[in-house]
């Protein structure tokens, strides 16, 4: 595995979504190569997870493929399904971090839709946020 460098993948993410990637696909296909996954298929997976799964402006896009990279990292696949329960401990820890940075991990709330306050923040942000979480917990579970 690679080491991530933080500035070459969040550059590497906002030029993916320029590129007309979801927020998940840029946060995913940024960090997959440097991992050891296949870009395309991060891509294809990640498909309906934009605008908060599916356009439903639910869970934010970019924290969802922060989730799916650090889940493939973590996985040791169908051959050992056990740990899928320290997988959910850092999409918590992941979530729980972006929330903190942002106040809600909802893609609407976050892009001020029916609210008179307006956004929060803007998807290059939480792209630039989930990237960040996610090197950092790769980090922590890699020291």
């Amino acid at each position: 595995m690679t080491k991530l460098d933080l500035e070459a993948c969040k550059a590497q993410a906002a030029a993916y979504h320029k590129q007309g990637f979801n927020c998940a696909q840029a946060v995913a296909c940024s960090l997959a190569p440097a991992l050891g996954f296949d870009t395309n298929t991060a891509f294809r997976i990640l498909e309906g997870f934009g605008a908060g799964m599916g356009g439903m402006t639910e869970t934010c896009g970019a924290l969802s493929g922060a989730v799916a990279i650090l889940g493939l990292l973590n996985s040791e696949g169908m051959a050992n399904p056990t740990t899928k329960r320290h997988s959910y401990k850092l999409s918590r820890e992941a979530a729980a971090r972006f929330k903190d940075k942002n106040t809600t991990t909802i893609c609407r709330e976050l892009k001020g839709v029916g609210s008179d306050a307006g956004p929060i923040r803007s998807c290059p942000g939480c792209i630039d946020d989930a990237v960040e979480i996610a090197i950092q917990i790769i980090g922590e579970q890699q020291a």
